[in-house]
């Protein structure tokens, strides 16, 4: 695989994945489904093509709940990590908190999906 190699995987390292080529469309979501898979009130994800990720753990693939759809979100069968999405469609969404750099620029989001789904504290005045 060509391009930029980023890593991640779970809390207990079982699910481990490497994900090669261009993070695309980097975004936080607030819609009910990302809430309850995080247990956040936003979730940061980026995409990439399904062929792009490895999954290279002991733990081969990570397991599946299927949320929607056209798509399945993907977690940690021993610790419950969240890791992110694997579509119909051959995208890849991997949440930004299971990178091993999480602190990337392009893994930044530029953009927020159900931003209204956001509870009314969720801008902390003065925060930066």
């Amino acid at each position: 695989m060509k391009g930029k190699q980023y890593s991640g995987g779970c809390l207990c390292g079982h699910i481990r994945f490497t994900a090669h080529g261009v993070a695309a469309n980097p975004h936080s979501c607030s819609c009910s489904n990302c809430q309850k898979h995080s247990g956040a009130p936003s979730l940061c994800w980026v995409e990439f093509p399904r062929d792009a990720v490895e999954w290279t753990g002991t733990g081969g693939t990570p397991a599946v709940y299927r949320s929607s759809d056209y798509s399945s979100r993907s977690f940690c069968p021993h610790c419950g990590s969240t890791l992110g999405a694997i579509d119909d469609e051959p995208t890849v969404a991997l949440v930004t908190g299971s990178f091993d750099d999480g602190d990337l620029p392009e893994l930044r989001p530029v953009s927020h999906s159900y931003v209204d789904g956001c509870a009314a504290w969720w801008k902390i005045e003065g925060a930066v």
